[in-house]
């Protein structure tokens, strides 16, 4: 049996997400995932590729907005943009989709502690980002998550890494929203459609992964090549990409799923 041990949402992009013991699904994913961004003077996204140091700010949801946890304890409150704040078409990879500016008064204090210029964004209901259109079932949006609405990985599957590493990696390393135990390793891989709850999730594509695997989240700093450099070794695709973990897209939003849950395989992807 397959079953839900973690959920994980990272309210803004690359900043050190929070454990959650249910969520409700939504079509761009997780309630409250990765609706929040850093985006640069050129209006395109910041992450840990170029800023390691933001692994260290925690980003919790409150009611009205966020709050924002600094290592020395500073806390600040960023509250939900208004009608009133500006709009600024944002880049992140290859989209182009609205946001909505955060005062003004947020971006100095984050960008002093990060040592580079940035502003806070939102993405409000009515932004709608499109998933790569070779996967878009017609109505398909994501947050600003690299790509798809949710990522799911097996205990297993970092089990199976963490014994050819001499230091092994913990899970938040590959900041996946959903973890479960049980199966072989990588089954994840060969997942065409999942049940976790009521929901059911179509499986889009093994997870290409990058240097942020290879970045301490809790310092904040570069620890060398692993795992990447050991995941390359056995887990290159055909196209030289290094896979970790499945990208997944909801069929049904709507329902909570909370740790526990059954992970369920209605259909198994056709293997070449």
């Amino acid at each position: 049996m397959l079953n839900i041990t973690n959920i994980s949402i990272y309210p803004v992009k690359s900043l050190r997400g929070v454990e959650l013991d249910h969520a409700a699904v939504q079509n761009r994913g997780l309630e409250g995932d990765r609706r929040w961004m850093l985006i640069d003077n050129n209006n395109r996204f910041i992450s840990q590729r170029e800023c390691p140091k933001m692994s260290t700010i925690r980003a919790v949801q409150v009611k009205d907005g966020l709050s924002l946890e600094f290592p020395d304890q500073t806390k600040i409150k960023v509250l939900f943009p208004d009608d009133n704040n500006d709009i600024e078409k944002v880049t992140i990879w290859n989209s182009t989709v609205e946001a909505a500016l955060a005062d003004e008064n947020y971006n100095s204090f984050i960008s002093n502690y990060l040592g580079t210029p940035c502003r806070l964004v939102y993405m409000p209901d009515w932004a709608l980002r499109r998933v790569n259109p070779r996967f878009d079932s017609g109505n398909d949006i994501v947050s600003f998550a690299d790509g798809y609405p949710f990522l799911i990985i097996g205990r297993t599957s970092l089990e199976e890494l963490n014994k050819r590493l001499t230091e092994p990696v913990p899970m938040e390393r590959f900041r996946p929203n959903l973890v479960f135990s049980g199966g072989e390793p990588f089954c994840e891989d060969n997942w065409s459609r999942i049940r976790i709850g009521e929901v059911v999730f179509r499986g889009v594509k093994p997870c290409e992964r990058c240097v942020i695997t290879t970045i301490d989240q809790n310092s904040g700093k570069p620890s060398g090549p692993e795992p990447l450099r050991t995941l390359a070794t056995f887990r290159r695709s055909a196209g030289g990409t290094v896979l970790f973990g499945q990208n997944m897209i909801a069929e049904n939003p709507g329902p909570v799923i909370k740790i526990g849950d059954e992970v369920e395989i209605l259909e198994y992807r056709d293997r070449d």
